[in-house]
């Protein structure tokens, strides 16, 4: 029984090590440290990290399964590449989704609910003001998907939650440099005032504009120069895991 605890304790916190380097290597994918196209190995980047190659090949291949990387047989993985196609089909599918779900939860929400997000909007916006890219980027996506999740539609959720992995943001890091995250993340607060007020439409005009905004940066990120964006989000999230 002993030996069965300790396996079970030991085989707990690998999954947690292997949660934790996933949620890093999402991040560093997301700010464009990981770039599109180049091949990465586990040991190598275990090397980064500090630790054992094995949870890193595990995380990498819970992002296989979402899409965005692919396994290159005795090298590693490979970064999936997202044309502009894909991030104006990604885009396209998620106003389609998340418009009229935004006005359906503004119409049957209880003002309670949509003020437990207030925190959440306050912290996307204090994560921005603080250059805080992995704060952000969990704030932001917590927000979305718990709001999202008040219509009552778990497949939606998942559904949102997989589009926002694949239409990951390529240079984030450069789009902090240049203060352009902090006017997205406070129209989390705009979205919430109109919801608040009851005003579906107005709430999914915010809600179109806000992704339409999204889209915008992504072109501007995917513009900027490789060789001024930062490793320090790569270097945070070593820190946090």
């Amino acid at each position: 029984m002993g030996g069965y605890l300790q396996q079970h304790q030991l085989a707990t916190v690998q999954e947690r090590l292997r949660d934790q380097v996933a949620h890093a290597l999402r991040a560093a994918l997301i700010a464009g440290e990981l770039r599109p196209g180049e091949v990465y190995s586990a040991p190598g980047l275990a090397t980064d990290f500090g630790i054992s190659a094995t949870p890193v090949r595990e995380a990498m291949l819970d992002l296989a399964r979402e899409g965005l990387v692919e396994p290159v047989r005795n090298k590693g993985f490979r970064i999936t590449e997202v044309s502009e196609r894909d991030l104006d089909q990604y885009t396209e599918l998620r106003a389609m989704i998340e418009v009229p779900t935004v006005g359906r939860v503004t119409r049957i929400a209880t003002a309670a609910q949509l003020t437990e997000l207030r925190p959440i909007a306050d912290e996307i916006v204090t994560s921005a003001r603080a250059h805080n890219l992995i704060g952000y980027l969990d704030a932001d996506r917590r927000f979305h998907l718990t709001l999202l999740g008040l219509a009552g539609n778990d497949r939606l959720v998942e559904t949102v939650g997989d589009l926002r992995k694949r239409s990951r943001l390529y240079g984030l890091t450069g789009l902090d440099e240049r203060g352009l995250l902090v006017a997205s993340a406070e129209e989390h607060h705009e979205l919430l005032d109109r919801m608040l007020e009851g005003d579906d439409k107005a709430a999914e005009a915010c809600m179109a504009r806000h992704l339409g905004h999204v889209r915008s940066l992504w072109a501007q990120a995917r513009d900027e120069p490789v060789e001024r964006r930062s490793r320090r989000t790569l270097g945070a999230a070593r820190g946090a895991s």
